[in-house]
């Protein structure tokens, strides 16, 4: 049996791997979420491809990696269509949300790509610009800086799942 010291070292390393060879950030934390721990789906996983980037490559949004965690946290606990249609207002997932959030906040001084970038390679890049892009991948990009973004996102987001979450009562 896999301890969960194994189970998220696991995570990590897919995440990190995906982004490495394969690119877009949110989509590599959604696939070792649903490869190790069963979380999400095709649906959840293609619509997250637009996030990459701090949302379509401008850097000026969220980070594409706590973007897919959030994603991943949302389709456990989020509120669905007919809770919305009904207007419920169930509030629960911004407990989670907020703990992957206050974490990655915590290890990269932002939520924003573009803050992220200047903490991890001293300036941010237009990743539009193909010159900007080359220097981006010149910098390590996927070698060892988003790459181990990634693989934080994936792994803080399962801790979240699997010590708050799993099992517990889903209400909110």
């Amino acid at each position: 049996m896999t301890s969960q010291k194994e189970l998220l070292d696991d995570v990590y390393n897919r995440a990190y791997h995906y982004e490495s060879r394969l690119g877009s950030c949110p989509q590599c934390v959604l696939a070792a979420l649903k490869e190790t721990i069963g979380v999400g789906d095709d649906t959840v996983f293609q619509a997250s491809q637009g996030l990459t980037g701090g949302t379509s490559l401008s850097a000026q949004g969220t980070c594409g990696a706590l973007a897919g965690g959030m994603m991943a946290i949302s389709a456990l606990v989020g509120r669905t269509y007919q809770e919305f249609t009904e207007g419920q207002k169930k509030r629960l997932v911004f407990k989670y949300t907020k703990k992957l959030y206050d974490r990655f906040s915590q290890e990269y001084g932002s939520p924003l790509c573009c803050d992220v970038q200047k903490k991890i390679f001293g300036r941010s890049y237009v990743l539009l610009d193909k010159q900007q892009y080359e220097a981006f991948e010149k910098a390590g990009a996927h070698v060892d800086k988003c790459t181990s973004v990634a693989g934080n996102a994936a792994r803080w987001t399962a801790e979240i799942i699997l010590k708050e979450l799993q099992g517990k009562n889903q209400e909110g």
